[in-house]
């Protein structure tokens, strides 16, 4: 019963952050947009302290759409703050990491190949990571360099992909790429909690105070659309790393950082093909180099072809047997009709290998997590060896080439 409804909790909370998550997102894509496409307003819209807008149809209706210099000659009653997308996109995603990752099933964060951590020091290590980051950050953006943007994005990158690779060295792959992610989602709310809701507080303040904003408001006001700009920048990254856990042939691979630290270039650069044709410019050659550089990471991580030994038809049989005896001994625990590991209450992905035909039928899967990416078992719980790896290869080979 506690696996059953611990699944229930994990499905539930996954559920809000993707919904919160698609919030946010969408907030913060549609006023970049919205910031880029207004336009120079007639003289009489301007007498009115109005400095841009903009004029779009949807949903069967026409709106116009205006932003004020400052503010209009009488503030709304109702002035809607865009913050809990945010902030419940995050609370969410750390309650998520709590369920899944520390108090989950822990080969989905520790191996013991890399680092025997207990549960108590994964959890020290993942929200110690999170907490440097974020003052790393915030050091940097309140420094001078803030004021470069192109030699700002290249130490932050620089930063991450540290990050990236030092997690590799003490989790698992799954559990590092999403302490990435954790990182990346904790400045982009960090962002939004102590850069852009301040900077509007006291524009707000000094409205409503009848005060013209003096330089700290506006030094605020610089940093905040700054923040909000390196928040558009790492969308897409943290995006791709919200679903990379359904792919262990990149968390699991032995460069499985230098992969997440190419595809976060590859999105953000990406990104800013947008990002210049909502000012008005278009390069498609963006989008063909991106294109271009995916193509090249799907090469270079594709797994070796298989030896001459372990496709020839002349190697040592594997029999039924020993084939039965390697996933009864680390794979069915979980990967069973009634798995016997307390953390499943069925089968992870449909996957049930209680029968060889099962196996037959899944052995493109099985090939790929526990022959080609050692991936499963998780964390290598069980002390699955070299030999049965290459033993279950060499079975699939004969009966699920």
């Amino acid at each position: 019963m506690h696996a059953y409804l611990a699944e229930w909790l994990s499905l539930i909370i996954r559920w809000f952050h993707v919904i919160a998550g698609v919030a946010w997102i969408g907030a913060s894509f549609y006023f970049i947009w919205l910031d880029n496409h207004l336009r120079e307003p007639p003289q009489w819209k301007k007498d009115k302290g109005i400095k841009g807008d903009l004029w779009a149809i949807h949903g069967g209706g026409i709106y116009e759409v205006a932003k004020y210099q400052l503010a209009p000659e009488k503030m709304p009653g109702e002035l809607h703050w865009f913050k809990w997308e945010a902030y419940s996109t995050f609370i969410s995603g750390m309650a998520l990491l709590f369920a899944v990752y520390y108090f989950g099933n822990p080969g989905y964060l520790i191996d013991a190949s890399k680092v025997a951590l207990s549960t108590g020091g994964a959890v020290a290590v993942g929200l110690g990571t999170l907490a440097v980051v974020m003052l790393v950050y915030e050091a940097l953006i309140r420094s001078p360099l803030a004021r470069h943007g192109l030699a700002f994005g290249a130490v932050l990158y620089g930063l991450l992909v540290l990050v990236a690779w030092g997690l590799f060295q003490v989790f698992a792959g799954r559990g590092a790429y999403i302490h990435v992610g954790a990182v990346v989602g904790t400045i982009m709310v960090a962002n939004v909690f102590l850069g852009i809701m301040p900077a509007q507080r006291a524009l707000v303040d000094a409205i409503e105070k009848g005060q013209e904003p003096d330089a700290r408001v506006a030094q605020l006001a610089a940093r905040a659309k700054l923040r909000s700009v390196h928040n558009n920048y790492m969308t897409l990254p943290v995006i791709f790393i919200m679903i990379s856990n359904h792919y262990p042939m990149l968390y699991s691979h032995a460069y499985g950082w230098a992969i997440l630290a190419a595809i976060g270039f590859i999105t953000a650069f990406a990104r800013h093909f947008f990002n210049l044709r909502h000012h008005g410019v278009t390069r498609p050659s963006i989008l063909i180099i991106s294109a271009l550089l995916t193509l090249a990471l799907i090469w270079a991580v594709a797994p070796a072809p298989r030896t001459a030994a372990e496709s020839s038809a002349d190697a040592p049989a594997v029999t039924d047997a020993t084939a039965t005896a390697i996933v009864r001994n680390h794979c069915v625990a979980c990967h069973a009709t009634s798995p016997e590991h307390p953390a499943f209450q069925a089968a992870p992905a449909g996957i049930a290998l209680d029968e060889l035909w099962a196996l037959i039928q899944h052995g493109a899967k099985v090939r790929q997590a526990a022959v080609d990416t050692h991936y499963m078992p998780l964390g290598n719980m069980t002390g699955m060896t070299d030999e049965e790896r290459a033993q279950l290869g060499q079975w699939l080979s004969q009966n699920a080439p």
